[in-house]
């Protein structure tokens, strides 16, 4: 990770959905054209998920009905400047940002090192600092890959609960990790699978800093 370049940094860390992991090819080519309806509407949900707000929340906070908000996230209505100005100030991002390419493209995320979106948790997990390595554009199922650190002053916490598929691989230091009812001790080039509903998280910190991989699978739909 570089030391010259300062990761911008937002206030919360992306929840998992439901997934579905079936070998299905339409998951990996429906990458075709968007309308701008469609485009817009994807750009807000993504937001709106990195950001650990509900549908409730973000349409309240915006002025605006959570069917109306649906409808746009599901490319199904178009939205007005007034709407969409008032859901980029929720979401803390300019308008512009709610507008994407609708050209036929390939989904691909590429982050220089140092560069990843820096993502620092208070509270019980204080300490623990994710690194947003890159994401999936569009599609039905969503590849969020971060870089976790936990430093020498780090709270360990095995609270999270995600509905979805995550994939930890340890880079460095040794820690005690949690999945359900089981512990495992991970050591750098250990890695795991496993279903993120059950109650994870570092229960020991036993050596550190602790740098891991953290790869969340979920569902957009």
């Amino acid at each position: 990770m570089s030391r010259t370049s300062k990761p911008k940094k937002l206030s919360s860390v992306k929840l998992l959905e439901d997934i579905d992991l079936s070998p299905d090819s339409s998951l990996r080519d429906n990458l075709g054209p968007l309308t701008l309806e469609a485009g817009i509407g994807a750009e807000v949900r993504r937001l709106r998920k990195l950001r650990d707000l509900t549908v409730t929340e973000l349409s309240a906070a915006a002025g605006i009905s959570t069917g109306t908000l649906s409808k746009i996230e599901n490319g199904g209505m178009g939205a007005s400047v007034t709407t969409l100005n008032a859901l980029a100030h929720v979401l803390n991002v300019p308008i512009s940002q709610l507008f994407v390419e609708t050209e036929e493209r390939r989904d691909c995320s590429f982050v220089k090192a140092g560069k990843g979106v820096e993502i620092a948790r208070g509270g019980s997990k204080a300490g623990h600092l994710y690194q947003l390595l890159g994401y999936s554009l569009v599609g039905a199922v969503g590849v969020d890959p971060y870089l976790v650190t936990l430093s020498t002053d780090a709270v360990p916490y095995s609270g999270f609960r995600y509905a979805g598929v995550r994939f930890v691989y340890m880079l460095a230091g040794k820690v005690v990790y949690r999945h359900a009812d089981r512990t495992y001790i991970l050591e750098p080039n250990d890695a795991m699978v496993f279903d993120a509903g059950a109650r994870h998280g570092p229960e020991e910190l036993l050596k550190t800093p602790i740098q891991y991989l953290s790869v969340n699978i979920y569902s957009r739909v």
